[in-house]
């Protein structure tokens, strides 16, 4: 009894200074934020970070991921992904939202602002590279399995990050992952609570999206627990904090 006790104890205090220490920290940061804003008040503007379409006429991937409005900021982002043709074709932008039907087109900027917060570059494509990846893109959203109304759940998933991560396994080779705050990546849409990591570079175990331990090239270690991901960036050093997300060089 004497040794189940202490390991429960090393347990609880591991959990405290890797989890629930660095989130509570992040809240403290969190502060400035307004969370009194109303959804119609927040800013959804462009944040500047893509040329008009007109003035770029090869094609293009981007995939960006920023805060989400309120306290729930302190540990959660929403991603998108935006693609264009080349040639003088605009821009289209697909999100995952939790109202009405699920998948959106178009809904917002395709490099705007997500409730007032500016969005974080997570992969970038251009010319023939992003040629070759569209049409997968595409057919990854068309078949996205979560995609009718009702279909979106905050916590643990299908969310908007269950979503981009879907498309990201559809198209492994570009060695992309979300960041460690994006809730809901490691939800199974597959229905597998244990396979290969969206890269495929390595195995994933996931409860439910509850909890899950990555083992992967591209993912790096990652430990799950309840949506709060710690961990360590083996390929690009760096590590993964609950709340603060990726802390590298």
């Amino acid at each position: 009894m004497p040794l189940i006790l202490r390991s429960v104890k090393i347990i609880l205090i591991v959990f405290t200074l890797v989890f629930l220490l660095p989130l509570g920290l992040h809240a403290l940061t969190w502060q400035r934020e307004d969370w009194s804003r109303p959804w119609r008040g927040a800013d959804w503007s462009s944040a500047g970070l893509l040329p008009a379409a007109t003035d770029h006429p090869g094609a293009m991937v981007r995939i960006y991921s920023a805060r989400v409005g309120r306290w729930r900021g302190i540990f959660a982002t929403h991603s998108w992904i935006v693609v264009k043709d080349a040639g003088p074709s605009g821009y289209e932008r697909y999100d995952k939202v939790g109202w009405g039907a699920p998948i959106r087109r178009n809904g917002y900027p395709p490099d705007g602002r997500w409730y007032g917060n500016e969005p974080e570059l997570v992969f970038a494509a251009d010319g023939a590279e992003a040629e070759k990846l569209i049409p997968r893109i595409r057919e990854a959203v068309r078949a996205y399995a979560f995609a009718r109304p009702g279909d979106y759940h905050v916590w643990p998933g299908p969310n908007s990050n269950s979503f981009i991560a879907s498309v990201l396994a559809a198209i492994p080779e570009t060695g992309a992952t979300l960041p460690p705050t994006a809730i809901g990546k490691d939800f199974p849409v597959d229905g597998r609570w244990i396979g290969p990591a969206p890269s495929r570079t390595g195995l994933r175990l996931t409860l439910g999206g509850y909890a899950g331990l990555t083992l992967a090239w591209v993912e790096g270690i990652e430990v799950n627990i309840l949506g709060a991901v710690a961990g360590l960036d083996l390929r690009h050093p760096a590590l993964k904090v609950p709340g603060f997300g990726r802390l590298g060089l």
